[in-house]
């Protein structure tokens, strides 16, 4: 099913919080109790416990940038499908698949965000 222009603003304007960076942007886009995993790391639980682990990442890297492939939503759920460029520490690049699953609440945050890729090859030698 085709996303909305509103979905499709939230994407842009979700993805333009973390290719800056801004943590506490990010977080905005979520319910108080929202629930946030990273591949295979464990969930974290409400905007502090989420601020604090993405905020923790993005020390680890010194910039990223999304491109969104394609989209689709469905009962209260958003998909999207793209690429992500990270430039790590040293100034080399990475381009690294990823899928995201948002579970929308009703007011139009993010409930439960889910980031399906693996992100190892980041921090390989």
């Amino acid at each position: 099913m085709s996303v909305t222009e509103a979905q499709q603003a939230l994407l842009e304007d979700l993805f333009a919080s973390i290719d800056s960076q801004d943590a506490e942007r990010f977080v905005t886009f979520l319910t108080p109790d929202a629930s946030f995993r990273f591949g295979s790391a464990p969930a974290a639980h409400g905007t502090k416990a989420i601020r604090a682990a993405v905020g923790g990442f993005f020390e680890t890297i010194r910039g990223l940038r999304h491109e969104v492939l394609r989209s689709m939503a469905g009962d209260a759920v958003l998909v999207c499908e793209g690429n992500v460029t990270y430039t790590r520490i040293d100034g080399s690049e990475i381009a690294l698949p990823f899928v995201d699953v948002f579970e929308m609440s009703d007011d139009g945050l993010i409930a439960d965000y889910k980031i399906y890729m693996d992100i190892a090859p980041l921090y390989a030698a």
